[in-house]
């Protein structure tokens, strides 16, 4: 059997559409095992499909198909720390997961750029899969069917408050409201601004994190999708954060702060419920720079 530990990730980081993505220390991890058959279940208490539509078997299956290997089927076991379907990845974690524990199965005949690029192409974009995979902080473009991605570390003065509501957003239903053209304008912002957010958190420049994270594409139609969102992103500025924006397709949102911030997550929990929005759960976590890695 083999075993791989996934990290959450956080794409896009307000202006970096589809293109930056950052790994987080909330971790998935996936157990393997050839065998006849379907058998997979959960190790917690996370509902997850137990048949052959669970993504971690349909990625397993697709890989041995492409590299010609005859599949009888898969014993998966599963923990799920990384929320379902709340902008933090987990869907990537799946994919990463069946693909490296599969790999492994079959004596490793991918390396991880085949891994990274096959992935991707699964899930239709690299902003999530990449920083899985690589972790750290990762710049990634998709050009001729192959995923180009440099990872660099984040800087150790900031720390992640994810803010993430009792609710789930459909990614599907968050790109169908965004706009099919943007003016010049709205893209120079847009690019100015990914430029700025990559090198500020990777040299640690927080003050610059507030300009940084503001966005034209995506984040302000989405946030008419998440009641509350507005206020907790206003929650975060009030408390010190030095930028926030909405975690990939959202809802949640992510606050970046000092790391040495303290009482931050009961705060802004008594800051929501006092505006009338309850249920939210607050995680402090930090930059994953490893990636996924097979464990004992």
């Amino acid at each position: 059997m083999v075993k791989i530990k996934i990290p959450a990730t956080s794409a896009n980081l307000g202006p970096g559409f589809d293109a930056l993505g950052l790994a987080l220390k909330m971790y998935n991890e996936v157990h393997m095992q050839e065998t006849e058959g379907c058998d997979i279940a959960s190790l917690d208490d996370t509902v997850i499909p137990t048949g052959k539509d669970n993504m971690i078997y349909i990625n397993a299956k697709h890989l041995y198909n492409l590299c010609g290997r005859p599949f009888y089927g898969m014993k998966i076991r599963q923990i799920n720390n990384i929320p379902m379907t709340r902008g933090l990845g987990s869907s990537s974690a799946c994919i990463i997961g069946g693909l490296l524990g599969a790999n492994a199965l079959l004596g490793n005949p991918l390396q991880r750029q085949d891994i990274l690029t096959l992935a991707a192409d699964m899930e239709g974009h690299p902003d999530n899969i990449a920083p899985a995979l690589l972790g750290g902080l990762v710049t990634s473009v998709m050009e001729d069917n192959k995923v180009w991605s440099i990872s660099v570390p984040v800087s150790d003065n900031m720390r992640f408050a994810a803010l993430i509501p009792d609710f789930e957003m459909s990614t599907e239903q968050a790109r169908k409201i965004l706009p099919h053209s943007v003016t010049r304008r709205e893209a120079v912002f847009n690019l100015s601004r990914t430029a700025l957010m990559t090198a500020a958190l990777f040299s640690g420049e927080l003050d610059c994190l507030k300009i940084a994270v503001d966005d034209k594409l995506h984040q302000p139609k989405r946030l008419e999708l998440i009641p509350g969102g507005k206020d907790a992103m206003e929650i975060c500025y009030e408390l010190g954060a030095y930028g926030v924006y909405l975690s990939g397709a959202g809802p949640t949102i992510m606050a970046i702060i000092d790391s040495n911030a303290q009482d931050f997550a009961p705060i802004a929990k008594i800051m929501l419920e006092e505006r009338g929005i309850y249920g939210w759960s607050i995680i402090m976590l930090d930059c994953d720079q490893e990636g996924a890695k097979f464990i004992d």
